[in-house]
């Protein structure tokens, strides 16, 4: 051996490199924790609205054909999967524009809007990527407070658009609390922004929503042009790993957004399995465990009110557990239980709706606080 491949490791730390400012605004994505093994419990992760049930039968035969491909680039364009998407929601394919998962089709719309100094509207608490990708752009977040019952204030929102407001964002079922908004809610608001500010409608929870009165936002897209339409493939379809999500915007944003589009960022196995997602089979398939997650969301947040539970009324695949302060130590009295949970800051605990048996236990674990408090 020389000298130098004897002696320890002496590199300098890096110090004079030179960070963008913008990233001491930029909070840290704090991911649901796995579940970690337990002698003599079954262990239930809860904590990232993951679908708890296996891939769909007929997707995962695509995948599997197509995992012997993973040393070819995919198709940069998407242009299958567009085209997919353009069918089953009858839009041009001009209007489609894909990504990995909504959020990194976020991240695309943020930097097609978005300068150094720009705003960007939504409510909070909200899904945890928003302030990131606003502040990784060096844009400012403005957070319009929920209501007592996890609701999007859409009024307050509308008040807080200036003339520095770029996007607003919608996210319904509102993650982590579950309500969604009424389309007159959302009529109510789109007469009162500008129709040069863009609006999200971030409805990664789509599938699983039943209340009526909430909006066909693709239809609110085709009557007002400022609309820009968020879905996923990750929730219902259980898809989260592949990662591949989308927006239907009006073509000169959807070409912005694939614009700024990470190059290949959608895998071949992300686009065929979402490309058969949509067939007829794997919709059926689909729609089955949909029903029973919706079923199971409804037995669950019935169970808890009569225990005196006064939770938010979720049309999403997760319940939302206003504690507060005392998040932390709820969580982790679920943690013992063996379901790992979301505890979100001082606000609360977003509990997934998973199988059967982890959502019994998430019953009784639940009455098991209240009756030790």
């Amino acid at each position: 051996m020389t000298e130098s491949q004897t002696q320890p490791d002496e590199t300098p730390a890096v110090t004079e490199v030179h960070l963008r400012a913008a990233l001491d605004n930029v909070p840290s994505y704090v991911a649901g924790k796995p579940a970690v093994e337990r002698p003599g419990l079954t262990v239930h992760k809860l904590s990232s609205n993951e679908n708890p049930y296996p891939p769909l039968p007929s997707v995962l035969e695509v995948v599997t054909r197509a995992a012997g491909e993973m040393n070819r680039y995919p198709d940069m364009n998407v242009a299958a999967l567009s085209q997919a998407i353009a069918d089953e929601f009858e839009v041009p394919v001009g209007q489609v524009a894909c990504g990995p998962g909504s959020v990194g089709v976020l991240a695309q719309i943020i930097d097609a809007f978005c300068d150094a100094g720009d705003e960007v509207v939504f409510a909070w608490r909200s899904f945890e990527a928003y302030p990131i990708l606003v502040a990784l752009a060096g844009a400012t977040s403005v957070m319009v407070p929920v209501t007592d019952q996890g609701r999007h204030d859409l009024p307050a929102m509308a008040a807080a658009v200036t003339e520095r407001t770029k996007v607003v964002l919608i996210c319904t079922p509102n993650n982590p609390t579950g309500p969604s908004v009424t389309a007159p809610e959302l009529e109510e608001f789109l007469a009162a922004v500008p129709r040069d500010v863009a609006v999200v409608i971030d409805e990664a929870y789509v599938e699983f929503v039943t209340d009526e009165y909430c909006p066909d936002a693709l239809t609110f897209r085709r009557n007002h042009p400022n609309v820009i339409v968020l879905r996923t493939f990750s929730k219902a379809y259980g898809l989260a790993g592949l990662r591949v999500g989308y927006a239907v915007a009006a073509e000169p944003v959807a070409d912005a957004l694939r614009k700024t589009a990470v190059p290949f960022a959608v895998s071949t196995m992300a686009q065929l399995a979402a490309i058969a997602s949509l067939t007829p089979t794997a919709k059926a398939e689909l729609q089955e465990r949909v029903d029973v997650l919706v079923a199971e969301r409804h037995r669950v947040l019935e169970a808890l009110t009569e225990q005196g539970w006064d939770l938010p009324d979720s049309q999403a695949n997760f319940v939302w557990f206003p504690v507060g302060e005392r998040a932390a130590e709820f969580a982790q009295f679920f943690d013992e239980a063996g379901l790992v949970v979301r505890a979100l800051g001082t606000d609360g605990v977003r509990v997934s709706i998973g199988e059967p048996e982890a959502n019994d236990r998430v019953i009784a674990t639940a009455a098991a606080w209240r009756a030790e408090r």
